[in-house]
């Protein structure tokens, strides 16, 4: 495994009731005793080293109670992330662009990976199933191309181990992976997720480990089976790719993201962990209508979560593929995710990792000028083809939308149509599937946008 570096780490487990316990870890001149409560359990805290550059050796800790000992080795000191979600987290590297390309060079032994097998609990639980293996082409093969791409990159650049710990399963709601206190907590919450679960025949029926569709949006559940047994893991930080079970939700979906979050970081007891995530990517609900939006309110939605402190998002419009709802260009995403860390954790400042973000628009007729925070711009704006900026549109007063001429005019768009003679809102990217072609010149997506708060019409989400 990697042990994380730079923090206490926890040694924990069952002995017999007042046993001493002795750990010793080779990177400690001493060893650390404690003895198992009255039920058996416990704890040991022992402090790691800062990892180095380079240094990929090999450690050893031994845990002795009476006359048995269990050796853990081949550890390595580094960074350990854990990645979570639906689907497209757990999109594996062999089905992902270029699988046998990436398969044939993963024989990478200093990126270990984890694999935690689904579950479900009624009550929290403190163990699961999986082990830690090194990465090799045999291992990477079922593990998540986003997070394999995430970790490669980290390694790449940081040149010291990197631990990856995979909990999630496809098509789960982002309900599933919170405590059942937080959810009853929250007027919101409970209302919206919690009270209809426990109201139903459901939740009074035992449940197995098995997969269904419907078991992975029950509330709570997965969080008690494929979270809570990792709380004592010294860890870096979270990525997530969720979103698609909950994409008809707006508020309630921001507000229990957010309380996701808080929780995780309350339950590994380690500060406020960096926790960065994927924006849906574009997908036509098998009904080409560009009058259809309601995953680009979604989206909107979704950028609403990183209002929490120490949190980013990152954009799939351009790498996405329209009729596909797991597009298989996994790499970007996860270097995407990677460029954050560098730059925001790891104080690479030199790494760009944000896309252009709209700052304000400016109507004159029927023209309209839209500028972006100027520390999204990179070394400004280019599209991805060659061709002008697609999928903007423009509305008038009667707030109909229509199809608009774009060009790019030095750090920002101009933005015309003859259809208008007064726009009133300007919008780019913004119904269910775009994919886009305007970046900035060190390659990330343009977010999309609206410039209009208009409400949400039944029209845009039927």
């Amino acid at each position: 495994m990697v042990v994380q570096q730079n923090k206490p780490f926890k040694v924990w487990g069952k002995a017999e009731s007042g046993r001493k316990v002795v750990i010793h870890a080779d990177w400690l001149s001493g060893s650390t005793e404690v003895y198992a409560d009255t039920t058996g359990d416990f704890m040991a805290i022992i402090p790691v080293p800062k990892a180095l550059k380079g240094d990929f050796t090999p450690h050893r800790m031994d845990v002795i109670a009476g006359g048995e000992k269990v050796a853990l080795t081949n550890l390595l000191i580094g960074d350990v992330w854990l990645c979570s979600g639906q689907s497209n987290m757990q999109f594996a590297v062999k089905e992902m662009k270029d699988a046998e390309q990436v398969i044939y060079k993963a024989d990478q032994p200093h990126i270990r990976l984890l694999n935690v097998a689904l579950n479900f609990s009624e009550t929290p639980l403190t163990n699961f199933r999986g082990e830690w293996q090194n990465c090799s082409p045999e291992s990477v093969r079922e593990f998540s191309a986003v997070g394999y791409s995430f970790g490669k990159k980290l390694l790449d650049s940081l040149q010291f181990p990197i631990g990856l710990v995979f909990t999630g399963i496809g098509a789960s709601g982002v309900q599933a992976y919170i405590p059942k206190e937080d959810l009853a907590n929250d007027t919101m919450l409970n209302r919206v997720y919690l009270q209809p679960y426990l109201a139903d025949p459901k939740s009074k029926e035992p449940i197995d480990g098995g997969f269904s569709f419907e078991k992975v949006i029950r509330p709570y559940l997965l969080y008690n089976a494929m979270v809570h047994p990792l709380i004592n893991l010294s860890v870096k930080g979270f990525i997530w790719y969720q979103g698609e079970a909950n994409h008809l939700e707006r508020a309630s979906y921001v507000r229990a993201t957010q309380t996701m979050i808080t929780s995780w970081r309350s339950d590994f007891s380690q500060g406020e962990l960096p926790f960065y995530y994927v924006q849906i990517a574009p997908f036509f609900h098998d009904e080409e209508n560009p009058t259809l939006a309601f995953d680009a309110y979604f989206r909107e939605a979704q950028e609403k979560v990183a209002d929490l402190n120490n949190t980013y998002m990152v954009s799939t419009m351009d790498v996405g593929e329209a009729k596909d709802l797991h597009p298989k260009n996994k790499r970007p995403v996860g270097e995407r995710l990677a460029a954050v860390a560098l730059n925001r954790v790891y104080h690479k400042l030199d790494v760009s990792y944000q896309g252009p973000v709209m700052d304000d628009v400016s109507f004159h007729g029927k023209r309209a000028y839209v500028s972006f925070e100027p520390e999204t711009l990179g070394n400004g704006l280019q599209t991805n083809d060659g061709q002008p900026p697609k999928f903007f549109y423009v509305a008038g007063s009667d707030r109909i939308f229509y199809p608009a001429e774009a060009l790019i005019d030095g750090e920002r768009i101009v933005v015309e149509s003859d259809k208008v003679t007064e726009i009133a809102s300007v919008r780019y990217a913004f119904f269910n599937y775009p994919v886009t072609n305007l970046e900035n010149k060190a390659g990330f997506p343009a977010l999309p946008f609206r410039t209009d708060r208009w409400e949400e019409t039944l029209n845009e989400n039927r």
